[in-house]
């Protein structure tokens, strides 16, 4: 009997993807089968396609690149009872081994057994169909959109961050860099019931966008004193919570000076070189808490019920759709035209892209 096959993105090497038949994969005894929906294009995936290495992960075979995806299970392994065909669900997309220190205390984030989806040499999921353990797979409520559930992945970086962070509704919080993780950082905190949210970005049209995105201020670091705007913004309180995720290596040595003493930092984005200049004498003298974050942990719940209350808009951050078969395009526009593009859904079927 033939195998059965599906459209897949195949990325070959660095700038070279293009979509191939491949098998369908066969759900194990504990996993679903997922008809997958929509999908993201993550910065992880921009980089992986431009440069074929993030730090130690070395894309050294093709690979399927995408993890922020939601769809319809199809089809379920023999040990599965808690989700059934049909159940549209949002995907989880990092599988920890459940068994180490890190997984039973909870911060399986940090399991290192993880296997994570388009993570070399792990394939991901611009592709039609898609396998992963049912218990990283959560039913979306009837009134959640497909895109909503995409979503969750990237707007989970944003929650942990307020969970870094202890995040509280009387913090005044700034955001630095407005690309998708930094726009769902802002509606992360707006979850939390933060009230006064202020942001950065040198990019025009991000700054725009967090304004509709409930964002109190915004400034552009580029051309103005962010402390000094925070101070006259704030009666001269400033930021209580400072969450970094532009990556970019002097926001994330000027975080330090400008959160307010007593403050807390949350460095979210990855600069491109390891070593930063950091002023340590004013982070003791100001007391500040200064936390890394790697992903998330424990946030797929509550953002389905964040989300299911329809007070929080994080489809605002979609830009632009493409069908699969046009995923080429799709990734060269989030690799060369990041001042008009934010967040970019692929959909396998391409007659979903109209209903986005």
């Amino acid at each position: 009997m033939s195998e059965k096959t599906m459209q897949a993105a195949v990325l070959n090497r660095p700038l070279d993807i293009e979509v191939k038949q491949v098998p369908i994969p066969v759900p194990k005894a504990d996993e679903v089968l997922l008809k997958v929906h929509c999908i993201g294009i993550c910065g992880s995936d921009v980089h992986y396609y431009e440069h074929g290495r993030i730090g130690r992960y070395v894309v050294e075979a093709p690979i399927i690149l995408g993890h922020e995806l939601s769809g319809v299970i199809v089809e379920v392994g023999s040990d599965v009872s808690h989700v059934a065909v049909g159940d549209r669900v949002a995907v989880e997309p990092g599988v920890t081994c459940g068994r180490c220190d890190y997984c039973k205390s909870g911060r399986y984030n940090l399991c290192p057994d993880v296997v994570f989806m388009a993570t070399p040499p792990v394939d991901g999921a611009w592709a039609e169909y898609v396998t992963i353990r049912s218990d990283f797979v959560f039913k979306l409520p009837e009134a959640m959109s497909f895109e909503e559930g995409a979503l969750i992945e990237p707007f989970s970086v944003g929650i942990h961050a307020m969970n870094r962070g202890r995040v509280t509704p009387a913090d005044r919080v700034l955001v630095t860099g407005l690309g998708p993780i930094g726009l769902l950082a802002v509606q992360a905190a707006k979850m939390y019931g933060v009230s006064e949210i202020y942001a950065t970005d040198v990019v025009p049209f991000r700054r725009e966008l967090a304004l509709k995105m409930g964002v109190t201020a915004v400034f552009d670091p580029s051309s103005e004193d962010v402390k000094q705007k925070l101070a006259e913004a704030t009666a001269g309180h400033g930021a209580d919570v400072l969450v970094e995720t532009s990556g970019n290596g002097r926001a994330i040595s000027d975080a330090i000076t400008t959160v307010r003493r007593g403050g807390r930092v949350v460095l979210v984005g990855m600069p491109a070189k390891d070593d930063l200049p950091v002023n340590i004498n004013h982070l003791i003298d100001s007391e500040l808490d200064v936390f890394g974050l790697f992903r998330y942990a424990n946030t797929y719940p509550a953002a389905v019920q964040a989300l299911s209350g329809g007070k929080l808009d994080v489809e605002q951050v979609i830009t632009h759709r493409f069908a699969l078969e046009d995923i080429k395009e799709a990734v060269e526009m989030a690799r060369t035209q990041k001042d008009t593009s934010i967040k970019i859904m692929i959909y396998p079927d391409k007659q979903d892209v109209a209903k986005g």
